[in-house]
Order: C-alpha cells, then sequence, then structure tokens
C-alpha cells in the first residue's frame, strides 16, 4: 500500500447555516480523504482568521495553485510534515494568508486519505483501537445569544450530559427524549413558542433564563427516571458576547440585568448550586484568566470550560494551567488550523487535568471527522448538538464506530 499524495481539489460548499465554505479531496495511490471546514457564530478573539481576504473562492484558490504543489508528492501519513508545511506556506501565527478553515480542511484530509490508504477508520489511524473510549454527549438543547433570534436567552446553551448512560447508543436516547420532552414543557410555559430553533437545532423559545434551568431541570428529571441513569444540566454562557468592556459589566438584555465581575462569580455559583451543574462554558469573557481561577476554586463537582478563552491555543492553555484557569477546554481543531496543534493541544490539557471537550461549530457541515477525532483523542466528551442532520452525522457515526469495538466499546471515565 502506498500513501503517495497523487491529487489534491478544493471546492466551495455550503454549511449548515447556507453559508459557503470549502472543501478538499486528496487522493493517494491506495486512498481517499475528504474533509470539509465548519464555521462558529460566537468565535474567540485569538482564533485562528478562518479564510484569506477574498474569502472562500480565494481559499480554494489557495489550496489548488500554492498548497497542492507543495504536498503531491509527499506520503499522507506524515502528518506533521504536512502541518508543518502549512504553516510554512501561511507565514503567519493565525493562518491570516491561507485561512484557518484552508489548513483545517487540508490537514484533516491528509489523515483522512492515510487512514483510508490503509484500510483503517479513521480513529483507529489516529489513535489505535484498542485502548479507545467512547465519549458522553454534551447535548444543545434550547439555545439562544448569537445562536437564535429575537428576543431568546441570553445564555447562548442550555446542554444535557447524561453522564449515567452506560452506552454510547443509550446516552444519545437519553438526550433525544430530552429535547423531545422540552417542546411540550416549553409550549406550556412559553404560549407563543412555535418550535422555533436556532443554529444547533436546539429550542428557541421567548422565556428568561430561570425559565429555561427550570424546563430543562424537568426534562432531565423525567428522562432521568424514564433511562435509569442520571443526566446532569450544563450551560454555554458565552460571556464575551455579553461583555461590555467600557462599563465592565455583562448585560443580561433579555433580563434587563447588568453584573461586574463579581456579581457574574456569584450568579454562575448560583447556578452551579441550585441546579447541580456539572458544566460551565465561558461563565467569564475570553481574557479574564483570573476570573476563570476564582470561579474554578470556588465551584466544586462542576467543570469550568474555557473556549472562547483558550482556543484550542497550546499557549493561551499553557497561561491557563499556570493560573489554574478553568479545568477543561473546548477543542476545536478549526481555531488552531491542523491536526498537528490540536493534538498537542489536547495532550498538555490532559496532561495537567484539564478535561477536553471535542466540539462542534454552530455552522457544521455533514462530515463527522469529529467523531472519530473524540475517539482518537480519549476525550470523555463531545459536544455535537443533539437533532439536526449535520449533528446527527456525528453522533451516528459514534454509534457505529461502538458497533466496530464490540466487546471493547466502553464509555470514557469523566473525573468532575
Amino acid at each position: 500500500m502506498s500513501t503517495t499524495i497523487e491529487e489534491v481539489r478544493a471546492r466551495q460548499i455550503l454549511n449548515s447555516r447556507g453559508n459557503p465554505t470549502i472543501e478538499v479531496d486528496v487522493y493517494t495511490i491506495d486512498g481517499f480523504g475528504r474533509a470539509s471546514a465548519p464555521s462558529g457564530a460566537s468565535t474567540g478573539r485569538a482564533e485562528a482568521v478562518p479564510f484569506p481576504k477574498g474569502g472562500v473562492k480565494e481559499a480554494v484558490k489557495k489550496v489548488m495553485e500554492t498548497i497542492a504543489p507543495e504536498i503531491v508528492g509527499l506520503y499522507a501519513d506524515e502528518q506533521e510534515e504536512i502541518d508543518m508545511i502549512l504553516h510554512e506556506i501561511d507565514g503567519t501565527e493565525n493562518f491570516e494568508n491561507i485561512g484557518g478553515n484552508t489548513a483545517y480542511a487540508v490537514s484533516l484530509a491528509v489523515a483522512d486519505a492515510a487512514a483510508d490508504s490503509y484500510g483503517l477508520s479513521l480513529y483507529q489511524y489516529l489513535g489505535g483501537s484498542m485502548n479507545s473510549s467512547l465519549p458522553y454527549p454534551l447535548g444543545n438543547v434550547i439555545g439562544g445569544g448569537k445562536h437564535a433570534f429575537g428576543r431568546a436567552t441570553d445564555i447562548q446553551e442550555f446542554l444535557v450530559l447524561p453522564v449515567g448512560a452506560n452506552s454510547f447508543s443509550a446516552a444519545v436516547e437519553a438526550n433525544a427524549r430530552i429535547h423531545r420532552k422540552l417542546k411540550r414543557i416549553l409550549g406550556e410555559m412559553d404560549s407563543t413558542f412555535t418550535g422555533g430553533k436556532g443554529d444547533e437545532g436546539a429550542w428557541a423559545p421567548n422565556i428568561s433564563n430561570d425559565d429555561a434551568l427550570e424546563a430543562l431541570s424537568k426534562a432531565c428529571n423525567e428522562v432521568s427516571e424514564e433511562m435509569g441513569f442520571e443526566c446532569r444540566m450544563g450551560i454555554d454562557v458565552a460571556a464575551s458576547s455579553l461583555w461590555n468592556p467600557e462599563k465592565e459589566v455583562y448585560v443580561y438584555e433579555r433580563d434587563g440585568i447588568e453584573r461586574d465581575t463579581g456579581e457574574q462569580i456569584e450568579y454562575i455559583l448560583s447556578l452551579i448550586d441550585r441546579y447541580n451543574l456539572i458544566y460551565v462554558e465561558d461563565p467569564l469573557h475570553e481574557d479574564d484568566y483570573g476570573g476563570f481561577r476564582e470561579l474554578t476554586s470556588k465551584a466544586h463537582g462542576c467543570l469550568i470550560c474555557g473556549d472562547d478563552l483558550f482556543v484550542t491555543n497550546v499557549k493561551r492553555l499553557e497561561k491557563g494551567i499556570s493560573m489554574k484557569s478553568g479545568n477543561a477546554i473546548i477543542i476545536k481543531m478549526n481555531q488552531v488550523g491542523t491536526l498537528t496543534d490540536t493534538w498537542r493541544t489536547t495532550r498538555l490539557a490532559q496532561e495537567n487535568g484539564y478535561v477536553p471537550v471535542v466540539s462542534h461549530r454552530s455552522g457544521e457541515t455533514e462530515a463527522h471527522h469529529i467523531a472519530h477525532l473524540a475517539v482518537a483523542l480519549n476525550a470523555p466528551i463531545i459536544k455535537t448538538g443533539v437533532v439536526g442532520g449535520e449533528r446527527i452525522a456525528k453522533l451516528n457515526e459514534l454509534i457505529r464506530i461502538e458497533e466496530e469495538l464490540g466487546d471493547r466499546a466502553r464509555m470514557a471515565t469523566l473525573k468532575v
């Protein structure tokens, strides 16, 4: 078998919002790989630049005219070398010239082609299958913020995590049941609710943050009783979207409240205590390492997760580790560009006791690669929605991986 790259192609396709993005094909002598890049609405300031000036069409041109000539003839299983070449071609720290999404699609398509050349699934090729574990699915079931429209909740995501499930398929079923029950519960709470959804398939009702938490608590309790295992709650505050740097307050427009940093920390702690939250993402703005440290030291039995804070970046994570800011990290490969960079950040997190959460973006494609990444990286949580074709693609792929693992299939160890 040969992993020699023979051809690279790129094209413009659409993501789940109907916006253009890039897809890359890599052909080796004995294999084929394809990857497409997602995009986020709530993005960290320190993320890689998604596309070069000129947008997706310019990114496609750069793949065909600049990147392809440099990697054709190389071996697809030389991942680090190819990812280093992508950095060298770009020449900036944040992929300003070729785009982080461009690097993402090329890097992942190369890995996909190498796996296919060896006749392996991507998770097997990247991480082996002997010690593979399946992540718990973290699902967004009520949405607001930048993922919804009108007078939705200020908090961006209300999440469920079926921590008591003994199989991935049972965990997926639990999340789907909670989502279905919420339609009835939200309809009873909000007479104007017509079943509207946000970008990730989460319900988008016209209710307060507290009412959303009460509705979710009721649904979780009902499903926990039905399924016979515990389903816990979480939130993604997306606090950078609420932060007013001039007034130095978090502005909750829907609830008509402003909170300074101290009040924000106390508010989040009160929610953790009242609703037994297991997960809180981006509770403070993207540069508040000190606030994250204070909250992490005071919150017990809850993951304090940085997304905009860390943006899958080794340097930002190193700062967080040194300050003890947070205890979990969102892993989004397109925030940093390449598979090698993603791997290094994840390993650094694990070596220092941070829980890696492999995550989708709100603007997704039907590609299922992050399901394989979660297993290969031994990430105990995957955040990839509950419903919607582009979300279901990842969940169904993990069900297939669970079946492929057979007797070796086991759920990840999740320490909180």
